[in-house]
């Protein structure tokens, strides 16, 4: 029952946020033809295995959130663990402050979701900050 109520609590934050974002990635060159990276849209899940995708492409702007489905806690940020600092204006320092940066700054419940919005061109690399191995990347075009 309650893990009933967990899907269902997650489908609906999905519709509901899937709705909000008027922001659709362009699939192109290695991402065309992927289904997982093109039904996955603007988010990334996270499970036991990683993240998935593993990489997302998306354009500047766009606000990617993750999503937590694992019964383990996960704390998505920013790489170069353990400061968090590879994507601009973003450290582990900053947790707390208000500003918004691409650090959970927590760790995510089964469940809970972090977004945060891409406004800087390149490949950001990022890491679960409590399972350090799993990693991905985010290309803003």
């Amino acid at each position: 029952m309650k893990r009933g109520l967990i899907i269902i609590s997650f489908l609906v934050l999905s519709i509901f946020l899937i709705g909000c974002n008027t922001s659709i990635p362009e699939v192109t060159g290695e991402n065309a033809g992927n289904d997982e990276e093109l039904a996955a849209g603007n988010t990334v899940t996270i499970t036991a295995e990683g993240f998935s995708p593993k990489t997302l492409t998306v354009k500047a702007g766009t606000a990617v959130t993750f999503v937590n489905e694992d019964a383990n806690e996960h704390w998505p940020a920013s790489a170069r663990h353990p400061t968090h600092t590879m994507y601009p204006g973003s450290s582990i320092e900053k947790c707390g402050t208000g500003e918004a940066i691409f650090d959970a700054c927590k760790g995510l419940a089964q469940g809970e979701s972090f977004s945060f919005t891409f406004d800087e061109i390149g490949s950001w690399k990022y890491h679960d900050h409590l399972n350090v191995p799993l990693t991905g990347t985010i290309v803003v075009e």
